[in-house]
């Protein structure tokens, strides 16, 4: 039984290969930040600069997942008694946010290099960005096995392909120019860019603020799982279910169990335990479960109609 219930917790998370990856991420972008806003202020190129402004809020983005996953070791205390999860969830929002800032900026730079077209170095614009494809595809690579299993790596993740894709545009645009002298290229390379930054950028929204309003966390599929939980021997209906994220990591559920009258103790703590191996699997880990016995159960009105639609809807 052991060796196969590990190959079930695949989507757990190894935080310290995340951290080293993470770590590793912001020295490479550090460094090449430096050297872009060294060859944009010597070569006077304003793409190079802005897109050195532009790895940095990378270098941001990156340091801010570190800093989520940092909180997430920290200890619950007696006013927050779930430690500070949440942040995670604030992080993968800010990020998203972050990269929405980062598409108005090229947009706005776009138009105004539309407008008054400047003379590029079309070369050195193309091997400073070739640098760029190197570190930040190396950098996405760190992150793509884990970034379905929490939303900072997707953040991160996107930011890093996101700043890829910019790179290979401005390699291609700088090569053309550099041959052709065709100038407008650099601002139609960058319209292709923002269409792809925003494609993958959606999801990551939509998740991030689905999680902070404590909707049920995408990958989990709430029907299935009662489904599965009214199938265990003694489970009569369940009601009062609730779904959430503690983290971007974390899930957390709570239910009202009507459990057979029949049930002895010892059953009702096989049926606890059943459930809880259950959810295990379905990576909700803070699983808090009210057991209450047919015919005994809540007197509120509303919480008995619940409990007879959902016998009569499952039976």
């Amino acid at each position: 039984m052991g060796h196969h219930h590990h190959d079930h917790h695949h989507h757990e998370l190894k935080l310290s290969e995340v951290n080293r990856a993470l770590v590793f991420g912001i020295v490479l972008n550090i460094i090449f930040v430096i050297l872009e806003a060294i060859t944009g202020f010597w070569f006077d190129s304003l793409a190079l600069l802005s897109d050195a402004g532009h790895n940095f809020s990378d270098v941001i983005a990156l340091v801010m997942a570190l800093a989520a996953f940092k909180v997430l070791s920290i200890q619950p205390t007696k006013e927050y008694t779930y430690g500070y999860r949440k942040t995670t969830i604030w992080a993968a929002l800010i990020n998203a946010l972050l990269l929405l800032v980062a598409v108005v900026m090229i947009l706005w730079k776009s138009v105004d290099r539309w407008l008054n077209p400047v003379e590029v170095d079309g070369l050195t614009t193309a091997l400073i960005a070739a640098v760029g494809i190197i570190i930040n595809g190396l950098t996405a690579w760190l992150f793509v096995k884990d970034k379905d299993k929490d939303l900072n790596i997707k953040g991160a993740y996107l930011h890093m392909l996101a700043d890829t894709l910019v790179s290979v545009g401005v390699v291609f645009s700088g090569l053309m120019i550099w041959q052709t002298g065709w100038y407008w290229v650099d601002t139609l390379a960058s319209w292709v860019i923002v269409i792809m930054i925003l494609l993958s950028t959606w999801s990551l929204l939509k998740d991030s603020i689905r999680l902070s309003l404590d909707g049920v966390p995408k990958e989990i599929d709430s029907s299935k799982l009662s489904e599965q939980i009214l199938n265990i021997k003694g489970v009569i209906s369940m009601h009062h279910t609730h779904i959430w994220a503690l983290s971007t990591a974390e899930n957390a559920m709570t239910a009202h169990l009507v459990i057979d009258k029949a049930c002895s103790f010892d059953d009702a703590v096989t049926i606890k335990k059943d459930i809880r191996h259950l959810l295990q699997h379905e990576n909700i880990q803070h699983v808090t479960l009210e057991l209450e016995k047919e015919g005994e159960q809540c007197l509120e009105k509303d919480c008995k109609i619940i409990s007879e639609q959902e016998i009569h809807h499952h039976h």
